[in-house]
């Protein structure tokens, strides 16, 4: 009986949760369909989406970026020429690929080159949500507070 947690899947379609999955799992990732895809760290708040999608032009392609989720959609638009084929071994269906995105990261630039989608991810934090360091002061905590504004004396 298996005790532990598989969270491959999951792993496989988010993007920028690796601390958390390095921390609850580790072993080797396995195919999980079509089209095939890399995911490259490629800085500290940086990512590349890599998929093959062989068979289709770029106007055959849609992303989408939502909230927390980039869904990728490819659908071939009909053969003119249905030739008599003997083999056909380039994957050409429609598919759909769905990545959850972690807070913050936002879709940049696709590239379409050589049969690969590249979709470029960055983490934004925004400057409210980033840590500050706060500097200690000097002197007694009644000086700190915040005074109420001093009366003006009116001219006679």
């Amino acid at each position: 009986m298996r005790t532990a947690f598989d969270l491959t899947p999951y792993r496989r379609s988010t993007v920028g949760f690796d601390r958390l999955f390095n921390l609850l799992e580790s072993g080797q990732r396995e195919d999980d369909g079509y089209p095939p895809f890399d995911i490259v760290k490629e800085g500290e708040d940086s990512y590349r989406i890599t998929l093959a999608v062989a068979g289709f032009a770029p106007n055959e392609i849609e992303i989408v970026a939502q909230q927390n989720q980039l869904n990728v959609t490819g659908k071939r638009a009909d053969d003119a020429d249905k030739g008599d084929y003997l083999h056909r071994g380039i994957a050409t269906r429609a598919f759909e690929r769905r990545f959850q995105l972690a807070d913050f990261i936002e879709v940049g630039n696709a590239r379409f080159e050589n049969g690969l989608l590249s979709i470029e991810l960055k983490r934004v934090v925004p400057e409210a949500m980033k840590p500050r360091k706060i500097e200690i002061g000097g002197g007694n905590a009644s000086n700190d507070r915040i005074a109420a504004p001093k009366p003006q004396a009116q001219a006679a």
